[in-house]
């Protein structure tokens, strides 16, 4: 099937398998988060996952590079997204392993069974009430401040549809880890592992990325940091090793 491209879209590289996806630079174009949580992401060839709020699909498309799983189902609101999605995952002809569905994440426990997937990813909006501005347009708006879903809402989907003893993997910003960790235990998924990005290594942390156990015991490891950059413009080796460079 010809995958052909719309207005003001593009074709990116995505270093892995010859893979690549279509994106809008003026909607919305995923970020080194959504990267670095494949990095951090732990699954078996045989698994089962499902990406809440996958936008353009750069998740379940990662996913299927690094880990070769059995089938991948990607879930999001915004149609244009979506679209992409679908037409990236024709483009790197995986139409037999990932499923993009156009679908709300409050109502995700409708569309699919309870306890159906391996392990589920989200790299959710981080933003609440007046944390940073409110971009305009709405589709950057919608990906990067809780306004069709909030972090009470995909722990709890994930918790429903995730399987006893499987993994969610998060991606979110430190300075709201404590509300991460008390909406995860509260939902029965049991912080086991979590790795705090530097953006330098004499900065602040920007990012964490955190595991639950779907029903585990409580135990948590602590991997060391990852630093994005060893000087300006130039990625440390670990940051090189996940993009695949």
């Amino acid at each position: 099937m010809t995958v052909s491209l719309k207005s003001n879209e593009r074709l990116d590289d995505l270093q892995r398998n010859g893979y690549r996806i279509i994106q809008n630079p003026e909607k919305f174009c995923f970020g080194m988060d959504a990267v670095l949580l494949c990095g951090f992401a732990r699954a078996k060839s045989e698994d089962t996952l499902l990406d809440l709020g996958t936008g353009t699909g750069i998740i379940p498309i990662l996913m299927e590079g690094r880990y070769g799983l059995s089938h991948l189902t990607g879930l999001e609101i915004q149609e244009e997204s979506a679209d992409m999605a679908r037409r990236s995952v024709i483009l790197n002809h995986l139409e037999n392993k990932i499923d993009i569905v156009t679908g709300d994440i409050k109502e995700a426990d409708n569309l699919f069974p309870s306890a159906s997937f391996d392990c589920i990813t989200c790299n959710p909006p981080y933003m609440i009430g007046q944390h940073g501005i409110v971009n305009p347009e709405a589709p950057k708006a919608i990906a990067r401040h809780e306004i069709l879903c909030t972090l009470e809402d995909v722990v709890r989907q994930a918790a429903k549809l995730v399987k006893p003893g499987g993994s969610f993997f998060l991606v979110h910003r430190p300075f709201r880890l404590a509300e991460i960790i008390t909406c995860m235990t509260n939902h029965k998924l049991e912080p086991k592992r979590m790795q705090l990005v530097y953006p330098y290594v004499d900065k602040e942390p920007n990012m964490v990325l955190i595991e639950g156990v779907r029903g585990g015991k409580p135990r948590m490891t602590v991997d060391k940091p990852l630093i994005i950059f060893e000087k300006p413009g130039e990625y440390m080796p670990e940051i090189r090793e996940i993009y695949g460079y």
